[in-house]
């Protein structure tokens, strides 16, 4: 069965530009340019990617996405921007965006995040069933794919989640922003490693008790990050 993605875009051109690009590879596409409706159509057809425009009428992508992430934490979002600015690709994965483009974006591009997207949220790691990783206050279970702490569960988006588990599986090793971009995000061109910077701030503040003096993710100053090993 083809992966259903939903395109939520007002700019007619891109949308059926972005739509061609999907459809050709093989996905089912459905489009809305109207922020309210899409939340509806997100709601009772349930895709499995979501492409996402901010500057939207009737809700912008900032709200769309916030409110997704209320209800789903697992569904893959990429976010789309007609703006080069740092604040706003922040904002947007702090909201709950896996990733982030800007306008204009070359199709192949889309498409091969399309493709990672979409394979790290149907694979499951390969792990033993039911293992586990315990830490302090801290239980990861990765053939569930699962984190609680303090015994209660924390919901985490996908890459949250494969960012976390790259981490603990590397634990006590340095990972440059560029290996955990590459092993990741799977891009396979040049990333933007801030995107990087933003997902362990948002898993600091999730799983850290004091996410401003991180126990578990520690950073190495100009290399990237190391998890604390045990003990």
């Amino acid at each position: 069965m083809s992966k259903r993605i939903m395109v939520v875009e007002d700019e007619e051109a891109i949308a059926r530009l972005i739509s061609y690009n999907l459809q050709k590879e093989g996905y089912e596409v459905q489009v809305s340019g109207d922020g309210l409706d899409a939340l509806r159509k997100i709601r009772s057809e349930k895709p499995d990617l979501l492409i996402l425009d901010i500057m939207l009428p009737g809700m912008d992508g900032y709200e769309i996405c916030q409110a997704v992430r209320k209800e789903d934490s697992s569904l893959p979002v990429i976010m789309l921007s007609a703006r080069d600015d740092e604040l706003d690709k922040i904002l947007g994965l702090e909201l709950g965006g896996d990733d982030y483009l800007t306008k204009p974006f070359s199709p192949r591009e889309l498409i091969a995040r399309v493709r990672a997207l979409l394979r790290r949220a149907q694979t499951t790691q390969a792990a033993p069933d039911h293992e586990t990783f315990l830490i302090d206050r801290l239980a990861v279970d990765f053939s569930g794919r699962e984190i609680s702490v303090n015994d209660q569960i924390v919901p985490l988006t996908p890459k949250e989640f494969e960012l976390l588990e790259y981490l603990i599986r590397h634990r006590g090793k340095v990972v440059s922003r560029d290996q955990l971009l590459d092993r990741v995000w799977n891009y396979d061109f040049a990333g933007d490693t801030r995107i990087v910077d933003v997902h362990i701030s948002r898993l600091r503040e999730k799983i850290e008790p004091d996410p401003k003096n991180p126990s578990y993710i520690q950073t190495v100053r100009g290399i990237g990050y190391r998890f604390k090993e045990r003990g």
